[in-house]
This record gives structure tokens, C-alpha cells and sequence, in this order.
């Protein structure tokens, strides 16, 4: 696609200022309990505002010790800078409505996307109260559900200290632009269909929601209840060729 002569020292690594990802899933991932999980599943402007807002919250710097494994409330390294966390507009391929969600930041442990995500398509589900996203970042070791691997892009990364200096200096830094456009065409070809593709014939996401309402415990906080689960539902999953009915009662 492209290449960049960049100075001797230079590190990818080390000196990436910034990391941009992104996600895309199902629109039915975020379908409340009652509703029939299938490709004929629309979301709604209501549902958008709510996802929107709550992956707000994560923005800004937070302990994320409970978004990976191996790491406590006192480890420094748990401590990571989210920038920021959009949801985009859906869009319809091979009949079923998916939806691209973009979180840019500084660095990101090991399933930290992948368990933001999770809890999220838990919350707007009804399975767990908003404010479980602030219990994660507490001293309290709680259980958030990963998302499936599929569907996690990493999209760009940012060198920005490292482009400054070299403006600088006489070197110009790392610019992409003039691969950018080559860069998309890839992606619009090749990456997202192979994700919806393999959507359609593995069904991840579906597999994984069954998964998450018969195996995930969520502790409320204190005083508060999230009224879709207290009692037993029958939680229903459209996944061709075969109709699943679960019933399921709040931990």
C-alpha cells in the first residue's frame, strides 16, 4: 500500500502517541431480551442515542483492571487513556443490518475492546444497570464479558510526538495520505465482507449471546436492580437453521 522512510532510532512500537480501532458487529447484538435475534432486526435512533452515551462514559482515564487478565486494582499498567468511542450509523450487506464502532487511544491491554464492548451490548440488553461500567473501574474485582474476536480491526495507528519533532528536523515524519484511499478500498473489499461473511456462516455473535445469558453472572451494585431480569424470561435466538428459546433468572 505504501511506505515511509523514517529515522534510524525509530520505534513502532514504543513510539506509537496513539491507537484507532474499530468493530464491527451485528445491529441485533444490542436487541432487547424479548426481541427475536435475527437478520431481520432493525435498530432503532433510540437504541443509538443509548449506545452512544454509554460508550461515552468510558472516555477519559480510567482503571481498566477488569478488562484483562492478570492485573489488579494497584497495577499502573491497568491505568489506560481512551480518547474516544463512537458508534456510526448502520448499514445493510447481505440483508443484515451491522454497525461499525470506532474507539480511538493511547494503548489498550490485551481484550480491553473486546470486554468494553461486551458490557455494553450486556447493558443495553437489559442484563446488568449502567452503573456496573463504573463498578468495573473500582477496587472491587468484578466479571465482564468479552465480545467475540471477530469483527476487531485495528484501523490506524499515530505517531504525533514522533511527527513533531521530525517537522522539526529535516526528516517529515509519517504520513499515510497518499496510501489512504488504497487503504479503504481494501478494507470496503476484502476486510468487511470476509467479517460479515463469516458472521453469516459461523454466527459468532449469535453463539456468543447464548453464551452470555446462560453463563454470565452480574452483581448489582447495592440498593439498585435492573427490572428486565428479575424474573424468569424466555430469551429467544434465531440462528439458521434452528429457533432456541432459553429461560433465564437474574443471578
Amino acid at each position: 500500500m505504501g511506505i515511509q522512510r523514517c529515522t534510524k532510532s525509530f520505534n513502532s512500537k514504543n513510539q506509537c502517541t496513539a491507537r484507532l480501532y474499530d468493530y464491527i458487529l451485528p445491529t441485533f447484538s444490542f436487541a432487547k431480551s424479548l426481541h427475536l435475534t435475527n437478520d431481520t432486526y432493525r435498530i432503532c435512533q433510540t437504541t443509538l442515542t443509548n449506545i452512544r452515551r454509554l460508550l461515552k462514559v468510558f472516555v477519559g482515564t480510567h482503571n481498566f483492571h477488569n478488562y484483562t487478565s492478570g492485573k489488579e486494582f494497584t497495577d499502573a499498567s491497568a491505568i489506560r487513556f481512551i480518547m474516544d468511542f463512537t458508534c456510526a450509523e448502520p448499514f445493510v450487506m447481505e440483508g443484515v443490518e451491522f454497525i461499525r464502532l470506532s474507539i480511538k487511544g493511547q494503548s489498550f491491554m490485551i481484550h480491553q475492546i473486546r470486554k468494553m464492548i461486551g458490557l455494553v451490548i450486556s447493558i443495553v440488553r437489559g442484563l446488568c444497570a449502567e452503573t456496573y461500567i463504573t463498578k468495573t473501574f473500582s477496587n472491587l474485582k468484578v466479571h465482564v464479558p468479552k465480545a467475540p474476536g471477530l469483527g476487531l480491526l485495528l484501523r490506524q495507528v499515530f505517531f504525533t510526538d514522533y511527527n513533531r519533532k521530525c517537522n522539526n528536523g529535516s526528516s517529515g515524519g509519517i504520513n499515510w495520505d497518499s496510501s489512504w484511499e488504497a487503504l479503504e478500498e481494501f478494507e470496503n473489499k476484502v476486510i468487511t465482507p470476509h467479517i460479515i461473511t463469516t458472521e453469516k456462516q459461523e454466527g459468532s455473535m449469535g453463539n456468543w449471546l447464548i453464551k452470555l445469558y446462560s453463563s454470565h453472572d452480574f452483581c448489582v451494585p447495592e440498593n439498585e436492580t435492573c427490572s428486565s431480569v428479575q424474573q424468569y424470561y424466555p430469551f429467544f435466538f434465531l440462528l439458521n437453521p434452528f429457533a432456541i428459546c432459553l429461560f433465564v433468572r437474574a443471578p
